[in-house]
């Protein structure tokens, strides 16, 4: 994920929330994978996943919402059945 993650201006938890919301406006679905299941490791919950993804459904609309949610829902059921 690169070097960027390191850096101190932000921490990784918010890199990873504001990575994710690119993801769902870029239409970058594979990709948005990778950061769902990513995001665990920097300590973000679901629930703020959840809230980011309503969030872009106001600013890149419900139809790319939609399907992010339908994605992260399916990322943690995999989650889930693993644990």
């Amino acid at each position: 994920m690169g070097r960027y993650l390191a850096r101190p201006g932000l921490p990784r938890h918010t890199r990873s929330l504001l990575t994710i919301s690119m993801m769902v406006a870029l239409n970058r679905s594979e990709e948005l994978a990778l950061h769902l299941r990513a995001a665990k490791n920097n300590g973000v919950t679901r629930e703020e996943i959840k809230e980011v993804l309503l969030q872009t459904a106001i600013y890149c609309g419900v139809p790319a919402a939609n399907s992010a949610f339908h994605l992260a829902q399916k990322i943690f059921d995999e989650d889930d059945r693993t644990a």
